[in-house]
């Protein structure tokens, strides 16, 4: 199977490559800024990898990484002041429904990675067992939240028959020092963080329950309309690089160090996570079901005052389906 995966995944780097069209080697690149929303980190590896192998710049770009807020992201695209953005799927249904213009191009995760996680010894293995536990969020905003209540939602369970809490993010510390009986974060973080400190953990993904819109690629309806061109050469950089990096995790961990800070093989199980989220018959493409999905837990959250009434509008998959049957 693996031998399998690795010759798809050859058989897709080679037609990105034969049919991706070449930026004009003698003009200048043109600078984009591109908001990550995090921190550098090697979940971050196909775009460091495309950026280190010229991918990016074969396209015609010099990439800038901003690891400011994704909501900063989102405006600034929204406004035609930056072309693209890495913003998870539910930032971009509260976008459209305020009238910004973001346009979803590419779904990097396709797998939505939140999971409540929790010490074994708690016995929370099933969503249901969360009734009447305490369990700790970051915020009652954002990927974390949404996630939660799409898992909730997904099994039936009322969000008041369980005691949730506003922890920050500080899950970990929360869960070693017993402030919350399960905590929610993501499965490439803290899962892996405390398997580096040999806690025991139970580990229920939200994806295993619900198919929701995680992070991806956005551009705005502008970009769309009159540069089209641009977007699929900068789509097509970025599927360069997640095929090479999902072929040979251990070198993108390598070109990894080169773009975040002390970045150490202590840490590249986070890298190791990531793949099985990203990881598609046809990578980037996103799914009509799952945008339905996450705004109905938007809607019943409250975070969306009424339904889009275009939902086709928030995605786009003609960037990624260029390359199929090459």
């Amino acid at each position: 199977m693996k031998k399998q995966l690795l010759t798809l995944l050859i058989l897709v780097l080679a037609a990105l490559a034969a049919c991706t069209p070449a930026a004009d080697e003698t003009a200048e690149l043109m600078p984009v800024r591109l908001p990550m929303g995090f921190v550098a980190d090697p979940q971050f590896a196909p775009f460091y990898v495309a950026a280190e192998k010229g991918y990016f710049a074969e396209a015609g770009f010099a990439v800038e990484f901003d690891y400011g807020f994704e909501t900063d992201g989102v405006a600034l695209v929204g406004a035609n002041e930056l072309p693209f953005a890495i913003v998870s799927g539910e930032q971009v249904l509260l976008a459209r429904a305020q009238e910004i213009p973001v346009v979803y191009v590419l779904e990097w995760y396709q797998k939505y990675p939140i999971a409540v996680v929790s010490k074994a010894e708690a016995n929370i293995v099933t969503p249901q067992d969360l009734d009447g536990r305490s369990v700790g969020l970051p915020g009652f905003f954002g990927a974390s939240y949404v996630g939660y209540l799409g898992l909730l939602s997904a099994v039936g369970l009322s969000p008041e028959a369980v005691d949730a809490s506003d922890i920050g993010f500080n899950q970990v510390q929360a869960l070693l020092g017993d402030q919350a009986e399960a905590v929610v974060g993501y499965t490439n973080n803290e899962p892996v963080q405390l398997a580096a400190q040999n806690v025991p953990v139970n580990v229920i993904q939200v994806s295993d329950y619900i198919d929701m819109v995680a992070n991806g690629l956005i551009t705005n309806e502008t970009t769309i309309a009159e540069n089209p061109e641009m977007v699929q050469r900068f789509v097509d950089a970025v599927l360069h690089g997640l095929v090479d990096t999902l072929a040979d995790p251990d070198a993108a961990f390598e070109i990894s160090k080169a773009y975040v800070e002390e970045l150490e093989d202590g840490r590249k199980p986070v890298l190791e996570a990531s793949l099985p989220l990203w990881q598609a018959n046809t990578l980037g493409l996103s799914d009509a079901a799952s945008w339905q999905n996450t705004q109905d837990i938007l809607l019943q959250a409250g975070l969306m005052d009424a339904p889009l009434g275009d939902l086709t509008a928030v995605f786009s998959n003609e960037f990624v389906l260029a390359n199929e049957g090459n």
